[in-house]
């Protein structure tokens, strides 16, 4: 029996362009042994494992083509909203790094998570969009690298770019980690646009957690 990976896009602008692709497989879909060796050969920066919810609770294991992750940002958004779109409700993902709070709320899907689960980024901070448009995928070894720069530094808005060689990522078009270790780093709410033109927000809770959202869209359905 194949495996069926149906693809959504994560942090889309506002028209629905763009994002960071992910693809999601159901675990009954999947062996045991099976999961990183499917993620390497569809080649995305994530892909997700999802179990069928129990009490609103959906067990997720998520994958770059080279490690498992205990959590990412991108794969939680999406995977939330594709249960969304499935009508199957889903409040919580477990994810190894602990438990991710989901709301769905004026067209943007948000998580809960903290900053202290994010894979060790080491974070650049430049002085302007120009020279962060100028860097190559080639300039970086070993990583994660998270590289930014304000736009508007007192409305709290920023480019970005992100670069991890050793997850077998040359670049992330969109990172929702880095956009919450960040954010608890700051500790201040962001508006970042990543890669592209890929738009994640943030908001800072001073209890420590911190809230990712972004837009999401089908995109297409891969058959193994």
């Amino acid at each position: 029996m194949g495996t069926r990976v149906e693809v959504v896009r994560v942090f889309t602008d506002a028209a629905g362009r763009l994002g960071n692709e992910l693809g999601i497989a159901r675990a009954s879909d999947v062996a045991d042994a099976d999961p990183q060796a499917l993620a390497a050969r569809i080649g995305y920066s994530e892909t997700v494992v999802v179990g069928d919810p129990v009490d609103e609770v959906a067990r997720v294991r998520i994958y770059t083509p080279a490690v498992e992750l205990p959590f990412a940002g991108h794969p939680s958004v999406g995977t939330a909203w594709w249960f969304a779109e499935q009508g199957i409700p889903v409040r919580v993902l477990d994810v190894p790094a602990g438990p991710v709070a989901v709301e769905l709320t004026d067209g943007l899907t948000w998580i809960k998570a903290r900053g202290e689960w994010a894979p060790d980024f080491t974070f650049h901070q430049l002085e302007d969009a120009e020279e962060l448009a100028a860097l190559r995928p080639d300039d970086f070894t070993g990583g994660p690298h998270y590289v930014w720069t304000w736009t508007d530094e007192h409305r709290g808005t920023m480019r970005s770019r992100m670069f991890a060689p050793t997850m077998g990522i040359a670049e992330d078009e969109a990172t929702g980690a880095a956009a919450v270790a960040l954010t608890a780093q700051l500790r201040r709410s962001l508006v970042i646009t990543q890669g592209r033109g890929s738009q994640l927000f943030t908001q800072w809770d001073s209890d420590g957690w911190v809230h990712l959202g972004g837009r999401v869209a089908a995109d297409s359905v891969i058959d193994l």
